[in-house]
């Protein structure tokens, strides 16, 4: 008996001594957390304010007109009329970006498209310029690499390669049948959109130098050209789209010089385009001054 009672003397002792050393150890881990838990509040007290403030600042931005932040599209564009004829813009532009000359085109709705046809713009391909060669073939001499004219001719072209813009890709041309049919030549604002967004109201003479304006021609990939048809930028874009802020500005540039307008979609798509290229600037009229 006196035996066991010295051994249970000895366990009670054993687990007072571990329940001391618990108590201990909790105190120990319960410290540092403790003084933790206050600065962990006052953290995220700080990134909740800090959050609250952007939205403020981001709000005030909005409502002032300062945000989203666009890019400074510079001047307008000058504009000088020339004496009226054939081979002449309505407008002379001078140089600005096309976010700017974009700034200055009128936003309305499309006219109606009553009275269209191919030849309220006058013949295909005259001889604008007076240079012996149609327009057709100035496109053609101006976009081919390695060309090569039809034999006795200093004007048709019989062949040659280019980097098409629409599509990227590198073209053989060769003039009659197919081949004649896979590189065409596009009227960058396409004529019946430039017919329901202002070309009504230009005068005969007008219109046939808008057709021809070299600003307003590519030569181009065909397929592509009878896709895009008769579309303006906010239905229709080159495939390429490291030729877009360059297409886009070019309509631009076109839509300037002979006083035509956008729609609001078509307005909203060119500037979606440019706010990649803020510095693209417009083209002048491929007629001598």
């Amino acid at each position: 008996m006196g035996g066991h009672a010295v051994n249970e003397t000895g366990s009670v002792k054993g687990r007072t001594a571990n329940f001391h050393r618990d108590r201990a150890a909790q105190k120990n881990t319960a410290g540092p957390s403790s003084t933790a838990n206050p600065m962990r509040k006052l953290l995220m007290a700080a990134a909740a304010l800090f959050v609250l403030l952007l939205i403020a600042v981001a709000g005030w931005l909005h409502a002032s007109g300062r945000w989203p932040f666009e890019p400074d599209a510079g001047p307008p564009p000058t504009v000088t009329t020339p004496v009226p004829g054939l081979g002449q813009p309505v407008f002379r532009v001078g140089t600005a970006t096309a976010l700017a000359a974009l700034a200055t085109l009128p936003v309305k709705g499309r006219a109606p498209a009553t009275g269209y046809e191919r030849s309220v713009f006058g013949e295909a391909w005259l001889d604008v310029d007076t240079n012996g060669c149609d327009t057709r073939n100035d496109i053609l001499r101006r976009d081919l690499k390695e060309l090569r004219y039809v034999i006795g001719s200093l004007c048709l072209i019989q062949g040659g390669t280019m980097h098409e813009p629409y599509t990227g890709h590198d073209l053989t041309f060769t003039r009659g049948g197919q081949s004649s049919a896979a590189l065409q030549i596009d009227h960058v604002v396409a004529l019946g959109n430039a017919w329901v967004t202002g070309a009504q109201k230009l005068t005969e003479i007008q219109r046939q130098s808008l057709a021809n304006d070299p600003l307003n021609l590519l030569a181009v990939d065909g397929p592509a050209n009878q896709e895009k048809s008769d579309a303006d930028a906010a239905t229709w874009l080159p495939p390429n789209k490291s030729f877009r802020c360059r297409y886009v500005a070019r309509q631009i540039s076109v839509k300037v010089a002979y006083q035509l307008w956008v729609t609001k979609d078509e307005h909203d798509a060119m500037e979606r385009i440019l706010s990649a290229c803020p510095e693209e600037k417009i083209l002048a009229s491929g007629y001598a001054p």
